[in-house]
């Protein structure tokens, strides 16, 4: 795990929108996007739909929209957060 997905999967303890993990870990949209789809295709966290709270499993869905969804760490992402 790397220290921004280290830092990332910290703030996913609770659900959180692209727009506040940018401000509180005072990243670039860019580089957000870059961990988020590291972290996403490890299965590190889930992506949920805002207006219907479904999950994202489809990388290129979450890559056309990814900063209008829901971001939380999964039971797997917890253990790799945690175990380090």
């Amino acid at each position: 795990m790397t220290d921004l997905e280290f830092e990332l999967i910290d703030q996913l303890y609770f659900v959180q929108t692209f727009e506040v993990l940018c401000n509180s870990l005072n990243m670039s949209e860019s580089e957000l996007k870059i961990t988020l789809k590291s972290v996403f295709d490890k299965d590190w966290i889930k992506v949920l739909d805002k207006k219907t709270d479904a999950e994202i499993t489809d990388s290129d869905v979450w890559e056309k929209d990814f900063r209008n969804f829901y971001y939380l760490a999964t039971k797997k992402g917890l253990f790799a957060h945690n175990t380090l």
